[in-house]
């Protein structure tokens, strides 16, 4: 269980911060919900309390972690496939686990992949989400404006 003021993940979302629990009732039946702001953007989300495990909500990594993750960013990058078909799905899945470590891999992998040959639309827009889900964490983690991350981001994978 999650209280009001906890900071944590929504997998392919980002991070936020816990507003509310509320009861709702949604096709006759009633649930508690954690309403969720989400730190990038206004937008807010209304997770069952009940389904936590399943949809993979989890605590906002700490500032060692965090530092952890910037090492990850900065490493070589992951053997990947040429087939942009295979990378993009092998990514997507990365991205699925809410794994920040595996998120990071997948903003650095892009970013290099980019540098080297260049991206197609599909993976242009999975590095800016990947990006966005990244910074959102990383804004909760080391309690840091979004602009300051997303320059720190820029210098490392320059």
């Amino acid at each position: 269980m999650f209280a009001i003021g906890d900071k944590v993940v929504y997998p392919m979302h980002g991070a936020g911060v816990i507003e509310a629990v509320e009861e709702r009732e949604v096709l006759g039946e009633k649930r508690l919900y954690y309403v969720l702001r989400l730190s990038l953007g206004d937008m807010r989300i209304l997770v069952p309390s009940g389904q936590i495990a399943e949809i993979g909500l989890r605590q906002v990594i700490d500032a060692i972690e965090a530092d952890q993750v910037m090492s990850v960013l900065q490493s070589r990058k992951s053997v990947m496939s040429n087939n942009w078909h295979r990378r993009y799905r092998a990514n997507l899945d990365k991205m699925k686990t809410g794994d920040v470590y595996a998120v990071a891999e997948v903003v650095r992998n892009l970013i290099r992949r980019n540098q080297e040959k260049g991206l197609s639309t599909g993976e242009r827009r999975m590095l800016e989400n990947a990006k966005q889900i990244l910074v959102s964490e990383l804004v909760l983690a080391y309690d840091t404006p979004p602009e300051q991350i997303e320059a720190m981001l820029s210098r490392l994978l320059a």
